[in-house]
């Protein structure tokens, strides 16, 4: 059987449906991360309340009608922006930490990888997520809760790998999610003093998290075990 065309008025041919509606989802889903790409640097330096159809049709240059046949609402469109920021953030701080074992590697790499997302930056505001946290956390709806989502998935992750560090008696036994909300408190705050020109708040950061990953007894044991076997090698 053969397959179902429709009519191409402007040149006389015809297409298979079914190309020409993959066609139209592939460049709707390159349409709508153009959007996106501009809505996070936009919501990371004015916050989500800065987004609109009109704004992001001067950005982009796409008409402020076809925007909104994509994302149809405001809060659509912040939803998706929040979801959008939260997979490039995953992408750049989170997944290539996990290359590094469970514990104290991975949340150092898990610092250092923030640090570069917040000195690059990776959005134009610095981090997206300081800035509108402060801007929804009095505001319950739909925004608050996917901001809420992102945040805790990041403390928790936190959290995991200084219980994980404590297991392995990497560390001295300590509260985690308390050390997790410290942890991000400092680096929300070394944001803002990046976007003010301190040039030492990464060095600040590093001395904090350093400050918390205090080795356990049987760790500095280890450590002074090693220490004297590679002097027995030198001496030898």
């Amino acid at each position: 059987m053969a397959d179902p065309v429709t009519l191409s008025p402007e040149f006389g041919t015809s297409a298979p449906v079914d190309e020409i509606t993959d066609k139209r989802l592939l460049r709707g889903a390159r349409t709508r991360q153009l959007v996106l790409g501009r809505a996070v640097d936009i919501a990371s330096l004015e916050s989500l309340e800065g987004l609109s159809f009109g704004r992001l049709a001067l950005a982009t240059g796409l008409s402020k009608a076809g925007i909104q046949i994509l994302f149809r609402t405001k809060e659509s469109l912040q939803l998706a922006t929040v979801d959008h920021a939260r997979s490039m953030f995953n992408d750049f701080v989170v997944q290539p930490a996990r290359k590094k074992p469970r514990g104290v590697e991975r949340l150092r790499e898990l610092i250092e990888r923030w640090i570069e997302y917040a000195e690059r930056p990776l959005f134009a505001g610095g981090c997206f997520f300081a800035p509108n946290l402060a801007e929804f956390d009095s505001r319950p709806g739909p925004v608050r809760d996917c901001l809420v989502r992102a945040q805790r998935g990041w403390t928790n992750l936190l959290s995991a790998e200084l219980d994980c560090a404590v297991e392995q008696a990497d560390i001295a036994y300590l509260d985690s999610d308390l050390a997790a909300f410290q942890i991000d408190a400092v680096i929300r705050s070394a944001n803002t003093a990046m976007r003010l020109g301190d040039d030492a708040a990464a060095h600040k950061i590093r001395r904090v998290l350093e400050s918390i990953l205090t080795p356990s007894a049987e760790a500095s044991a280890r450590g002074e075990k090693n220490r004297m076997q590679r002097n027995r090698r030198r001496q030898a």
